[in-house]
C-alpha cells in the first residue's frame, strides 16, 4: 500500500465535501457573492486532469478521492452559473 497515495486520496475525498458545502450554501442563499467562478472552473479543469494523472502513476486512493472533489467542483460550477444567470435575467426584467 502507497501510505501518500491513501493520504492524497483522504485529502482529495475531504476536500470534495468542502466543496459540497459551498454548494449548499450557495443554494440556501441562492446568488452568487465573495466566490469567483473563474478559480472554480480553474480548479475543476485541474481536477480533471488528475483523474488522467493519478491512473498514470497508480495511485488510485487519489484517483478515487479525485472523483468526488471533480463532481463537488463541477456541481458547485454549475450551481454558480445558473444563479448569476438567474440574477442578471431578474435584474433585466426590473
Amino acid at each position: 500500500m502507497n501510505w501518500a497515495d491513501l493520504v492524497n486520496g483522504l485529502f482529495e475525498l475531504l476536500a470534495g465535501v468542502f466543496v459540497l458545502m459551498h454548494c449548499r450554501q450557495l443554494y440556501k442563499d441562492k446568488m452568487v457573492r465573495g466566490a469567483s467562478v473563474v478559480a472554480t472552473i480553474f480548479f475543476t479543469t485541474w481536477g480533471f486532469w488528475n483523474l488522467y494523472y493519478y491512473p498514470s502513476l497508480e495511485q488510485w486512493f487519489s484517483f478515487v478521492g479525485g472523483l468526488g472533489i471533480v463532481a463537488a467542483n463541477a456541481l458547485w460550477v454549475g450551481m454558480m452559473l445558473y444563479y448569476i444567470r438567474k440574477e442578471k435575467m431578474n435584474a433585466s426584467h426590473n
